[in-house]
């Protein structure tokens, strides 16, 4: 269980994430440079700290968490990650969101310093890839759940 482990370096972890910037959005995909989806972002950087993944995820649709209303991401992370609390989170997490406040959390990004203190997220979107940006109210209110990655 990942609970038991001691967590991953955060600046190992942003340093990481920061090499997947301008990685083009694909989804499914986990090929730093070439395309991502956000759950690819959090693959590639499990690989860079512990080589093989856990487990493949199964092929999913863009509404994949609409039809089950389970919460398939926030599970996934549970089996793998060191759940805290989200208030908690800094540079290195692993936040869950919810998009749609009554749909499973189907979106996740890393938490890396952004300027003047602020925090800053790094997270594939269809629109623009691998981006850097603000973590603005309007993010931080759908964040719902926060991870660390094992060391």
């Amino acid at each position: 269980m990942a609970e038991a482990r001691a967590p991953a370096d955060p600046a190992r972890v942003v340093a990481i994430a920061e090499r997947w910037l301008g990685t083009p959005y694909l989804h499914q995909a986990s090929v730093r440079g070439l395309g991502t989806d956000c759950l690819g972002l959090a693959r590639g950087i499990w690989r860079d700290l512990h080589g093989a993944e856990p487990i493949a995820p199964p092929p999913y649709t863009r509404d994949w968490g609409e039809s089950s209303c389970r919460e398939v991401m926030w599970e996934a992370a549970r089996a793998f990650l060191i759940e805290i609390p989200v208030g908690a989170a800094e540079p290195g997490a692993l936040i869950l969101f919810r998009m749609v406040a009554t749909s499973p959390a189907k979106h996740c990004g890393i938490l890396v310093p952004g300027p003047a203190d602020q925090l800053a997220l790094i997270h594939a979107r269809e629109t623009t890839g691998v981006t850097r940006e603000p973590f603005t109210l309007p993010w931080r209110r759908r964040a719902v759940a926060a991870f660390l990655f094992p060391g």
